[in-house]
């Protein structure tokens, strides 16, 4: 039997949950000397991002909670700050959602939607990859 393998790229990004972007980033990026390279609210999500982020690297995009009672607000309710989910590229998205609904993983979203940058995003079920929650992005801008 062959299993499909969900056809992915390079780590995007890694997302850590904070409640403040500012002060995640200055604790963060400070003593690197990397700062907040792109902030956006994503409305649909109910949360601000902010990347730090070197160029030609892995970035690290931190995740910030608009309103209270919201999924990400809950999270940092349980677990703190902390990592939330990893991020890999994909060059076509809904050809590797249809790959991982068919490897039976369970799927956050059945359809892209839009995420930070232009890009459309999807989430993986954390009970179908190890208990991580997983993004795959197929870059916009």
């Amino acid at each position: 039997m062959t299993l499909d393998l969900i056809p992915v790229g390079p780590l995007d990004h890694v997302a850590i949950a904070v409640h403040d972007l500012e002060a995640a980033a200055e604790r963060l990026g400070g003593p690197f000397g990397i700062g907040l390279s792109h902030r956006e609210e994503i409305a649909t999500a109910d949360v601000e991002v902010g990347f730090l982020e070197l160029p030609g690297q892995t970035s690290i995009e931190l995740v910030c909670p608009l309103a209270d009672g919201t999924p990400l607000a809950r999270f940092l309710d349980r677990r703190g700050e902390a990592l939330h989910h990893i991020c890999f590229r994909v060059d076509d998205l809904v050809a590797a959602l249809a790959v991982a609904k068919r490897a039976g993983l369970d799927l956050i979203d059945e359809t892209p939607r839009p995420g930070a940058r232009g890009a459309l995003i999807a989430f993986l079920h954390p009970r179908s990859v190890g208990g991580l929650l997983v993004e795959l992005k197929q870059k916009g801008e």
